[in-house]
């Protein structure tokens, strides 16, 4: 039997199990374990997609591209980054001349952050890519498995 069908086996026992006994625990059958899998996998599919930058900075860019002009902060809600995180990613994609950082009119202590021409370039080429990475995501699963999926996620989140 092929890893693959030995995995999906592994799945469906573990979805169809009945309550688990008090002691019985297996690492491989939590939910942080299995999240962490499919998360390493979807990394990994994104990166063979889109070398040059990092989930979390694609998600930066492809949020500017949806709001355009916001704080930095408030970025950083938008994506589920903390300041610190935020501010990171930021930095990086400024090096690289995607953003540009500009001083609130008002509040001159809150940053604001938006896409550079050539920063909104890059984002219109990549999402395409982001489409495709997220179909081989979840290539695994039929169409009614991924909107199933896609709701479970959502309550978690």
């Amino acid at each position: 039997m092929g890893r693959a069908a030995v995995s999906e086996e592994n799945l469906l026992k573990l979805v169809q199990a009945e309550e688990p006994e008090e002691n019985d625990y297996h690492l491989q059958e939590q939910v942080g374990f299995i999240l962490r899998k499919a998360h390493q996998r979807h990394v990994s599919i994104f990166a063979a997609h889109i070398a040059d930058l990092t989930p979390p900075q694609f998600a930066a860019l492809a949020k500017l591209r949806d709001v355009g002009e916001t704080s930095q902060n408030q970025l950083g809600t938008l994506i589920a980054m903390d300041a610190a995180t935020v501010k990171g990613v930021i930095d990086r994609l400024k090096a690289r001349g995607l953003v540009e950082l500009s001083k609130h009119e008002v509040d001159k202590r809150r940053l604001l952050v938006n896409l550079t021409a050539q920063g909104r370039d890059a984002i219109e080429r990549l999402i395409p890519l982001a489409r495709d990475i997220t179909e081989e995501t979840l290539a695994p699963l039929s169409p009614k498995e991924v909107a199933t999926f896609m709701k479970l996620l959502a309550k978690l989140a």
